[in-house]
């Protein structure tokens, strides 16, 4: 059953004459009688009794009628409804990120995304574990790269570089290392690390540090650099989680000339053919 068979049928319908009806519609009369012989063949009904002058609607065209204007009419307001939301986004935003990126990474783009659409919202899930972003129904999550899955999409939001950087108050008490081999004789903090991050830390590290181990790891950025700020040894941080915070002034780069490990945060979301508005809408803010 054809859409532009139903069409022709509600205008004919409403103009009483094939002939006003193919003419509002823009086709041949013909055809305008052909459209709706072939929704009678499918039908296996008569929806219209022709005669040289006038369309007489049957009882079962009429009932037929009724349905087919419903339908219409529901189909305009859902077209018109995607045309509105492309416009401007509404609802509400799904957002997945690890606890220490939501705190030093979002809140700029979350309030810069907010302030420029009022007719959205924001539904932050924070969590260090790794979300199925269509099982659980999220939009997109911000993620440091390199990325495991290849079937999302990622878009970078911002390059950064992991660094050495310990306390005023420990270099005080410490002294400066004067080289990457002197870390081993200093108290060192990092990330708990996956393989990838591994294998590039391997690179940098002095044997002997690397060999002896950290004296703490975490799996968080923020506990770490809390554990910096308070003195108790050399962190291995982000340079995000320093630069530009409150009290960047409390924290020293150890060993500047030593190579940084570059990194990349990006937004992941699902494959799809159309993005979104609310979710365009934030990515060309936030990214």
């Amino acid at each position: 059953m054809s859409l532009d068979d139903i069409e022709v049928f509600v205008e004919v319908v409403d103009r009483g004459s094939f002939t006003k009806g193919a003419k509002l519609l823009g086709i041949p009369l013909s055809t305008a009688s052909s459209k709706v012989a072939r929704l009678e063949e499918t039908l296996g009904v008569t929806l219209l009794k022709r005669t040289t002058r006038q369309v007489h609607v049957t009882e079962e065209g009429k009932l037929f009628y009724a349905y087919c204007v419903q339908a219409l009419s529901a189909l305009t307001e859902g077209k018109d409804l995607l045309g509105s939301a492309r416009a401007a986004p509404k609802g509400t935003l799904r957002v997945s990120a690890p606890v220490d990126l939501s705190q030093f990474l979002l809140v700029d783009a979350v309030d810069a995304y907010l302030t420029r659409w009022p007719e959205v919202s924001i539904d932050l899930i924070v969590t260090n574990r790794k979300v199925d972003l269509i099982a659980e129904n999220i939009d997109v999550a911000l993620r440091i790269g390199p990325l495991e899955d290849s079937s999302l999409i990622a878009r970078k939001f911002i390059d950064a570089n992991m660094c050495f950087y310990a306390s005023r108050a420990y270099i005080e008490r410490h002294g400066h290392p004067e080289s990457d081999r002197d870390l081993s004789r200093h108290n060192f903090i990092r990330m708990s690390l996956d393989r990838n991050m591994t294998q590039r830390l391997e690179t940098v590290l002095p044997t002997a540090l690397w060999t002896s181990g950290p004296r703490i790891a975490a799996d968080d950025i923020s506990t770490i650099r809390a554990m910096v700020a308070q003195g108790l040894g050399i962190g291995l941080l982000p340079s995000f989680a320093v630069e530009k915070q409150p009290d960047q002034r409390n924290f020293l780069r150890v060993l500047p000339t030593l190579s940084p490990i570059p990194i990349a945060a990006y937004f992941i979301y699902p494959p799809q053919r159309f993005l979104a508005p609310k979710l365009r809408a934030f990515l060309n803010i936030a990214a």
